[in-house]
């Protein structure tokens, strides 16, 4: 008998999905366990595993194509089955039923019998304008083309089924054949949007963009946020890492400041716990969690995500610089396993590496502080009574005020900078 599959609830808050790219046709026979199709959402590109062995007798949706969580994407059948089942198969799943989201209410088929009244025969509708085929290009390869401004309407795939691929993409920038700049204003047929003072451009608030927007007034909204800062002399720390930096380039390890950072968080955070909490708003209760898991903020061109890298008191510098670096680039191919942006205790944020100096960020709901990281600069400092240029480190700390007061912050503030200030105790925390 065909088995109608729903698309599931892939995370919390999601509710729809993009169909990326097929990974089976029709007629294909799929293995329990086997990834048939991927779908975005506004998290991750995400491979979906087929719940059962059978034929495929049906795709739901095309490519490029946004379904919602609950609709039929796949029909699987037993062996010998035929598409004609899987036509029957999806008028029963639009019957009336219970499904990761809810009952959905339906017409009756036997509706009153009335009397119509008599009208004119009704004018014929003419039949709706054929939609375009869909585009078939990764999100990554999407923004590419947005960047160049390269019309992929008009770029020919030369990926599997006639995907759009990076170099097609290029190809055509290189070309320009698409938007040359020689094309007077006057001849382009967009109309203009304006309001009452100029010309304006409306972008739809979705995707990763639309959650984090949801995220940042969650948290402001809920949490009465307190901030501190500082700065650290981290001199010696910078002359220990360029040590480290031969040794990390024979593990073809990229080694930054953020797992010295993290190494120092987690030693303040054993020491001051209610900044490794959370706080339950319903019972009324503070959360003190006794594991440390660190999320990193990483800017892609989506917007900002945040990994976390699991259990970071049991991993040293080295391993987990290559576990930032491989959880950042996930999160920039939109590829992360949803599991990896679960589960943080504190976040760390680094406007730093963009130039900035200080900030006010936003504490990651639902935890109660979160760090940022600023640039780096030399500045004169009085060292045992002479002026020396040291190596500085801007630090900014948001806090949830009704967990933590501003002497605990402060506190909290002192050790971590003790420990950057002298990394020999950082290394003795492994």
């Amino acid at each position: 008998m065909p088995f109608a599959f729903k698309l599931p609830d892939l995370g919390e808050g999601l509710t729809e999905g993009e169909i990326v790219k097929w990974l089976v046709k029709v007629g294909d026979t799929l293995e329990e366990g086997q990834p048939f199709v991927q779908v975005e959402t506004d998290k991750a590109v995400i491979d979906i595993p087929s719940p059962r062995k059978g034929v495929v007798l049906n795709l739901g949706a095309a490519e490029g194509e946004t379904v919602q969580v609950g609709a039929v994407i796949i029909i699987i059948g037993e062996p010998g089955e035929t598409p004609e089942a899987a036509t029957k198969e999806k008028r029963e799943a639009k019957r009336p039923s219970v499904g990761v989201v809810g009952e959905l209410e339906e017409a009756s088929e036997e509706p009153e019998r009335k009397i119509p009244p008599k009208t004119p025969p009704a004018k014929p509708i003419p039949p709706p304008p054929a939609k375009p085929a869909p585009i078939l290009a990764v999100p990554m390869v999407r923004k590419l083309a947005a960047d160049l401004k390269v019309d992929l309407q008009t770029v020919r795939g030369t990926g599997p089924q006639g995907r759009i691929t990076k170099e097609d993409v290029l190809k055509a920038s290189k070309e320009r054949k698409t938007f040359p700049k020689e094309i007077p204003t006057k001849e382009i047929k967009e109309t203009p949007i304006s309001d009452a003072h100029g010309v304006v451009e409306r972008i739809p608030l979705r995707g990763l963009r639309r959650t984090i927007a949801q995220a940042m007034v969650k948290s402001k909204s809920t949490i009465p946020h307190a901030a501190g800062i500082d700065e650290a002399d981290i001199s010696q720390l910078v002359a220990l890492k360029a040590r480290a930096k031969e040794r990390a380039a024979r593990k073809n390890i990229h080694l930054t400041f953020l797992p010295f950072v993290m190494k120092a968080l987690v030693a303040a955070l054993q020491e001051h716990p209610y900044l490794n909490a959370s706080l339950d708003d319903e019972k009324g209760e503070i959360i003190l969690k006794k594991y440390h898991n660190i999320g990193v903020a990483v800017d892609t061109r989506d917007g900002l995500m945040v990994p976390v890298v699991k259990n970071v008191r049991a991993k040293n510098i080295f391993q987990l610089a290559a576990e930032l670096e491989a959880l950042s680039e996930k999160a920039r191919n939109r590829t992360i396993d949803l599991a990896d942006l679960k589960g943080g205790t504190f976040t760390i944020t680094n406007f730093g590496a963009m130039g900035g100096i200080f900030g006010f960020p936003i504490i990651h709901h639902p935890e109660v502080a979160i760090l940022g990281m600023g640039k780096i600069y030399e500045k004169p400092v009085v060292v045992d009574g002479k002026i020396e240029v040291r190596k500085v480190l801007p630090l900014s700390l948001s806090f949830d005020h009704r967990v933590v007061d501003g002497a605990e912050a402060v506190r909290f503030m002192n050790t971590v900078i003790q420990l950057l200030e002298d990394p020999g105790l950082i290394l003795l925390e492994e």
